[in-house]
């Protein structure tokens, strides 16, 4: 077909038709700011984890005849969280094993905030939100203040990794299932015993859940501090990360 015959398989643009190379130069226009937008906005507020929180690597004994070493693998260090908003039902879920307790309320990595307003919005207060990423604490406060929540709940630019939860009695947490361990440890020197932790999309591995919730990606698992510690006190090794 000519450009402008009837039934052209185009877009117009300008009164020029949009053939097969500008919807292709389109597509790979749309997917570039994507990208970007991921790169610039998002991936400042991966959170990563500190080495002092590290498993040491147990060191290897030499060899008489020692052979090349291997190639190491392309792991960072420091693993890191991604941000992935959560859907409508595994906000409902998590705050559905919270309903009726009281304390503080913690979103570790909130986000844009939604699992932090709708607490608030469900009588668990005071809460708040520690988030790294500016942008989505631009949108998490932006929220709030939709919600007519402004200044009634908080969100705090800083790391979660380094926050004191002594005072938390009401920790969820929806994030990746490679800092599960790592952040077990820190949940099991700072939180109270009447504290409860609510786990997203991925449970921690070590710990034996209170209530569960849900199926598949929307499944939440709820852990009373009180019985994991009695758990990793009678358990063989004497800790349970």
């Amino acid at each position: 077909w000519e450009p402008g015959e009837p039934g052209e398989p185009g877009w117009e643009r300008g009164g020029e038709a949009l053939g097969g190379q500008g919807l292709l130069a389109l597509a790979v226009a749309s997917g570039g700011a994507a990208w970007a937008t991921w790169a610039l906005l998002l991936m400042p507020g991966f959170r990563r984890v500190p080495l002092r929180l590290q498993v040491p690597r147990s060191p290897i004994p030499a060899s008489p005849n020692p052979t090349p070493a291997p190639t190491p693998a392309l792991t960072p260090l420091c693993p890191q969280v991604p941000y992935q908003p959560s859907s409508p039902r595994q906000v409902a879920n998590a705050l559905a094993l919270l309903r009726g307790r009281e304390g503080k309320t913690v979103d570790l990595g909130s986000g844009d905030g939604r699992l932090v307003v709708e607490a608030y919005r469900q009588g668990l207060r005071p809460a708040l939100g520690y988030e790294l990423n500016p942008w989505l604490l631009c949108l998490a406060n932006y929220r709030a203040w939709k919600a007519g929540y402004h200044g009634k709940v908080s969100f705090l630019k800083e790391d979660l990794w380094k926050v004191d939860l002594s005072d938390c009695y009401n920790v969820i947490v929806f994030l990746a299932p490679s800092v599960k361990p790592l952040l077990a440890t820190k949940l099991l020197a700072e939180l109270p015993d009447g504290a409860r932790v609510v786990a997203g999309r991925f449970p921690f591995p070590s710990w034996i859940p209170s209530s569960t919730l849900g199926q598949g990606l929307e499944q939440v698992w709820a852990y009373d501090m009180k019985e994991v510690r009695r758990a990793a006190q009678s358990s063989p090794q004497g800790s349970l990360v």
